[in-house]
């Protein structure tokens, strides 16, 4: 089995490197926060000190981080993964990061004779845990399918998009559309909860009538019970509404309904809410209307 290297252990890498273990292969991790390989290797993975002590020797090395920047920093620092790349290694980043800068990587990961994927998911932390993410991918055709083993592992699908960037671009449309469709069910639950009918029948309304929706399905339950444990986070998804907002700025797409969106996300974050599953976009709307969805005055 080929070797990998799984760099970047969040809410969702972490998951997704542990299904790997599971099949049996042999997974090397890399995280910043070093106490986050712990759980890992105790199931089995090798721990590396550096991005290109990782990188090293393996087969595959898959990345899993936050923020461009943070992307920069592990590919190209001192210690960064270009700095292990030789000829025949695949790179598969799986990060939501600026379609410019994915295409910067497959250049220079291509110079080192490596190939590369964009492969970012959709599926939250649960589905990571399932092994039932979706993998949309830019890249080579003939490498997407040499890859497909490990897609499977990981997820029960794989979408290829086109050259390398189209994974990137396929998902900021993607999260622009699961913003504004949970900021629609926030407002939905405004409207009805203000005007006195029950959350739940609401809810019912919506997910057997046209306004249904995952963001109903998944967040639906969670907005209710007032449950807002992180499956993905407010600051993660505020984060991609603005890589998906210069986008569409650069390319010359109107993109009002992302722009409202963005707004709505970000006014979360100043209300101290980044760190909270992205359904807590809700709790602007219960302070405009003095109440919790479920029903209870706000103190």
């Amino acid at each position: 089995m080929k070797k990998i290297s799984f760099i970047g252990l969040g809410t969702m890498g972490a998951p997704m490197a542990s299904k790997l273990l599971e099949k049996g292969y042999e997974v090397t991790v890399y995280n910043r926060t070093a106490s986050k390989c712990e759980p890992l290797v105790a199931e089995g993975a090798a721990s590396a000190a550096t991005p290109r002590e990782a990188a090293a020797g393996r087969d595959v090395i898959i990345t899993m981080i936050s923020n461009d920047d943070s992307i920069r920093e592990v590919y190209y620092g001192a210690d960064g993964i270009l700095n292990s790349l030789e000829k025949g290694m695949t790179v598969i980043d799986s990060s939501t990061i600026s379609p410019g800068l994915v295409k910067e990587l497959a250049a220079s990961i291509q110079e080192k004779g490596a190939d590369f994927l964009d492969a970012p998911v959709t599926g939250s932390k649960p589905a990571a845990i399932d092994g039932t993410l979706v993998f949309m991918v830019g890249g080579d055709a003939s490498v997407v399918e040499s890859s497909a083993e490990i897609f499977d592992t990981m997820g029960k699908k794989v979408i290829h998009m086109g050259p390398n960037g189209s994974g990137s671009v396929a998902k900021l449309a993607h999260n622009t559309m699961v913003g504004i469709n949970n900021v629609a069910l926030a407002e939905g639950f405004a409207i009805a909860t203000k005007s006195g009918i029950p959350a739940d029948s609401f809810l019912e309304l919506v997910q057997l009538g046209s306004a249904g929706s995952k963001a109903a399905d998944l967040k639906g339950r969670k907005i209710i019970e007032a449950d807002f444990s992180n499956q993905f986070s407010l600051a993660l998804m505020l984060k991609d509404l603005k890589l998906a907002s210069s986008m569409t700025d650069g390319a010359g797409i109107p993109s009002p309904l992302l722009d409202l969106t963005k707004n709505l996300f970000q006014a979360g974050q100043t209300q101290g809410l980044g760190d909270e599953d992205l359904s807590a976009v809700v709790k602007c709307y219960e302070g405009w209307i003095g109440q919790t969805i479920g029903g209870k005055p706000l103190k």
